[in-house]
């Protein structure tokens, strides 16, 4: 049977490209470790200076502007704005294919604000955000490996392209669904999705949940709560009753499922009974057909909450995301890397603080993980993230590098103190080095990519990809506006204003 298509051209790639380019030998990826050792400082002062930008989800206007002036000086052809979203950015070097995308984010979270390397609570602007997920070292990590791989294939005359795509709003679980929608994965033959964590990791199979976000809201009429409360259809009485009603709904749902919410419209003051509520859901699952058949269940509950209170209810679907799957053959190729690399060679005193740290957080004094994690058994993690999407559209490998003190949760102030301590910085030049030493692999072997493509088209047999998005969904450009505005001007006063270039 002959290839066709993609599989046609990685034959053809592997006919005529000379021998070294066969696949990635090691002096290949010791050229590029060079690289990435040489822009150890400027890509630690790129994640440093998106630490100090602290920016919420679609307003990520600095840390985008300085990572596509890092990609241009670069030789990367760079684009902001793709599939509607200003601060989306889109990079590319080289052409045709092999093409393979690094895939990851920048925004930081609501009132994380905190001094780095400080102990205990003191944030550089109250109220402000902050990098409590480490997002920040994912710019400079993602730039650095890409410019290593830029430069290792010019000098080994490697056909192919490599692409950096770092999507606004993941901690909404907001951006990625628009981008596939817009088609911008169409011409990628593989991505590897980049995040931070405690250890240097890959893994394959579903790596953590599907989600679903949307917003409930309840329209009634006002009046007066002491003169005429029976003129009203409290909107509120119904945002509380649909509450309640999920709550015994529980029972009856999957025990992988996950529902959390928060109240955004409660109304105006006690002696007005509003017309108007809102709650904002989330709905996780272990895939996307439990996913959605909770979320209709919702619907549902919201239905009956109108009825019972004589309102009216609608819901948007803010953002809906896959489950991560990655692919075997990618996390071989990338466990391959992770273990020629290894682990950073942590100081003492990096280890002191970090037992320090973990004491000073009611963790276990573990201190900083010294070995690599072998490849298997890790567990389906609970939270989610909005790239899902594009590996169930193109095989994807993960890689996880070692920038968090183990048993410091993400999410809290805790973890907004050391993104820009030399423990980070170490874990980004560890990760740029298997990063760049995967991509080499992929654009290399095509292998590897043809595995990587069955396995992912076998997984869609068995559970087709739909998009949950929908149609005519649009990007919340505004989202996190007001309070950038807010914030923004005492948080410039901790900008390092400086420009790294990698070289």
């Amino acid at each position: 049977m002959r290839p066709t298509g993609k599989l046609a051209l990685f034959s053809l790639l592997g006919l005529l490209a000379p021998l070294s380019c066969q696949a990635a030998s090691d002096e290949q990826k010791e050229f590029a470790f060079g690289v990435v050792e040489r822009n150890a400082a400027p890509m630690a002062k790129i994640g440093d200076s998106i630490y100090y930008f602290a920016e919420l989800g679609m307003q990520e206007f600095e840390s985008t502007k300085l990572i596509k002036d890092v990609l241009e000086s670069g030789g990367f052809t760079v684009q902001l704005g793709a599939a509607g979203m200003p601060t989306n950015l889109w990079a590319r070097y080289g052409s045709g294919h092999p093409a393979i995308a690094i895939v990851s984010e920048i925004d930081a979270l609501p009132e994380g604000s905190q001094t780095p390397m400080e102990l205990a609570r003191k944030p550089l602007v109250p109220g402000a955000p902050g990098h409590m997920e480490g997002h920040n070292t994912h710019g400079g990590l993602a730039a650095a490996a890409a410019f290593a791989v830029k430069q290792t294939m010019m000098r080994y005359g490697i056909p192919g392209s490599v692409i950096v795509s770092l999507g606004p709003a993941e901690e909404q679980l907001i951006s990625r669904p628009y981008i596939v929608r817009a088609g911008y994965f169409k011409d990628a033959d593989a991505i590897i999705y980049l995040h931070i964590g405690d250890q240097m990791a890959t893994g394959y199979g579903l790596a953590n949940y599907a989600s679903i976000s949307a917003n409930f809201t309840f329209h009634g009429k006002t009046a007066h709560a002491a003169v005429d409360p029976w003129d009203a259809k409290d909107a509120l009485d119904a945002n509380q009753l649909m509450d309640v009603g999920v709550a015994y709904l529980r029972q009856q749902l999957h025990p992988t499922y996950r529902l959390h919410r928060v109240v955004t419209n409660g109304g105006i003051q006690p002696n007005v009974i509003p017309d108007l509520a809102q709650t904002w859901w989330w709905v996780r699952d272990a895939n996307m057909p439990d996913a959605v058949q909770t979320f209709e269940k919702l619907v549902n509950v919201a239905k009956g909450a109108a009825l019972m209170t004589g309102t009216t209810q609608e819901y948007q679907i803010i953002a809906a995301g896959w489950p991560q799957l990655g692919t075997k053959a990618i996390a071989e190729a990338v466990q391959g890397n992770i273990d020629k690399v290894g682990m950073p060679r942590w100081s003492e005193d990096e280890q002191r603080f970090a037992r320090e740290f973990q004491r000073s957080a009611g963790r276990p004094e573990v201190g900083l993980k010294t070995a690599v994690t072998p490849l298997g058994g890790r567990p389906q993690g609970y939270a989610s993230n909005d790239n899902g999407d594009v590996s169930w559209t193109v095989p994807a490998g993960l890689l996880a590098f070692p920038s968090i003190v183990p048993g410091i949760t993400i999410h809290e102030w805790h973890a907004a103190i050391t993104p820009t301590s030399t423990i980070a910085h170490k874990g980004m030049t560890a990760g740029a080095k298997v990063l760049a030493a995967s991509v080499l692999d992929l654009l290399t072997r095509p292998d590897v990519l043809q595995r990587a493509r069955s396995e992912l088209d076998a997984q869609l047999k068995q559970t087709p990809y739909f998009a949950v998005l929908p149609p005519d969904a649009k990007p919340p450009l505004d989202l996190n506006k007001a309070a950038m505005e807010r914030y923004r001007p005492e948080m410039r006063k901790f900008y390092l204003g400086e420009q790294p270039r990698l070289f």
